[in-house]
């Protein structure tokens, strides 16, 4: 996968990035080693390592780039299915910065010559203070890995039959090229930080998008643990209420029957008042453990109010979402991008398509049916068949400007 570097050819290397910095540096031959799975590093066990594999020339400049991902695992050895030949793609990459040795070949992410490879590939920071290329380049200057130079050949001067002439128009003809060079090469760079700032926040998004949705997923399931909670809690309430009532209407009962039994059951009241304050004591203790379970369940519900109106966790997603540091924004046909206040993300991820109404000022199937039209501008009109007309017809862009049954008809359908 990686070869040796050759002292005619020019050299190879890999350097392992942490954050915008050169965090360890090896040469090819050393990388392979890690591949054969001959050593390990158990400082990276574990972990999902952005390297670049750098391509220099002779003189040590800078001529592909390849930054590619590489996955080791728990005994900080690298990933034996990994197989992503970067020499090859370093061979086919595109124009990239220009590090000194003029205009670099470069692979990357958003720069992959083969698509099946750009999952495995990653995208290099351009902004100032946190730039890839530069910390790369300071890394080769220093030239830890001690590579030997080769200064290139110096090219003999030839005496001119007329110098000034031929200095004056090379002069000319160099300026005019430079100028052209320059500005191509400015002109791919700027692209390059564009394409690769547009993968970041896609990225970033995705991620927020992610972990908002875990912790949404997250309070849902505490939620829905605390209503079981409170409900077992309800049942067994209701439960002991009802041998309450019960055991009320026994000693009611006893009551009547001591009343009516005259001299007969004379000889029974003191096993009659004994048992009495039996279930005095039983209806005693069963009336505090009711109150018990009141304070339980007003407990439970003031949790539950609390965890419905809390202030989310400080630097957490909806925190910044709360704070406005950070913004949740939609798009729907109609409405365009919508910036979703914090208040209203349940409503809206509860039903998207009623926010999106709600926010043209018109009712869901309104809305739907004008975006219907909208996806596909065809005639409605169906025959004594069954079958719509399908004829194309122009599509009414705003959704408070559509006539159901006039916009969706062609000109033939609408008398």
């Amino acid at each position: 996968m990686v070869s040796a570097d050759q002292a005619t050819d020019g050299y190879s290397a890999v350097f392992f990035m942490d954050g915008g910095q050169v965090a360890r540096e090896m040469r090819a031959s050393e990388f392979g080693a890690f591949l054969d799975g001959y050593v390990g590093l158990s400082d990276l066990a574990e972990t999902d390592v952005r390297a670049v594999l750098v391509e220099l020339s002779g003189d040590l400049l800078v001529q592909a780039l390849v930054f590619f991902r590489i996955w080791f695992d728990e005994e900080g050895r690298a990933d034996s299915h990994w197989n992503v030949p970067i020499e090859e793609l370093a061979r086919r990459g595109a124009k990239g910065p220009d590090m000194g040795g003029g205009a670099i070949r470069l692979v990357c992410r958003s720069q992959c010559p083969d698509p099946k490879y750009k999952e495995d590939l990653w995208d290099p920071d351009m902004t100032p203070g946190n730039n890839h290329f530069q910390s790369i380049r300071k890394a080769i200057e220093a030239n830890s890995l001690k590579f030997r130079k080769i200064e290139p050949v110096q090219e003999e001067n030839i005496p001119l039959l007329n110098p000034e002439a031929e200095e004056s128009a090379g002069a000319e003809g160099g300026a005019a090229s430079t100028d052209r060079s320059r500005l191509a090469q400015l002109i791919r760079e700027q692209r390059l930080r564009i394409k690769t700032l547009q993968s970041v926040h896609r990225d970033s998004l995705s991620d927020i998008q992610r972990e908002h949705r875990l912790e949404m997923q997250g309070l849902r399931t505490e939620m829905a643990t605390l209503e079981q909670k409170y409900e077992r809690q309800r049942l067994s309430n209701d439960q002991l209420k009802k041998r309450l009532s019960e055991r009320n209407e026994q000693y009611l009962t006893m009551q009547e029957q001591m009343a009516s039994g005259g001299e007969d059951k004379e000889r029974d009241e003191a096993n009659a008042s004994a048992e009495l304050v039996l279930l005095r004591e039983q209806l005693e203790r069963r009336q505090r453990e009711l109150e018990l379970r009141d304070d339980k369940i007003v407990a439970l519900e003031q949790e539950n109010h609390d965890l419905r109106h809390r202030e989310p966790a400080e630097n957490s997603i909806l925190d910044h979402l709360k704070r406005q540091s950070v913004f949740l924004v939609a798009y729907h046909p109609g409405v365009g991008h919508i910036t979703l206040p914090y208040d209203d993300i349940e409503t809206y991820f509860n039903n998207p398509t009623a926010y999106a109404a709600d926010r043209c000022g018109m009712n869901e199937p309104a809305y739907r049916e004008w975006l219907e039209h909208y996806e596909n501008p065809v005639c409605k009109h169906e025959g004594k068949d069954g079958k719509a007309c399908g004829e194309p017809i122009l599509r009414v862009s705003q959704p408070a400007e559509f006539r159901p049954g006039i916009d969706d008809r062609c000109e033939k359908h609408q008398a």
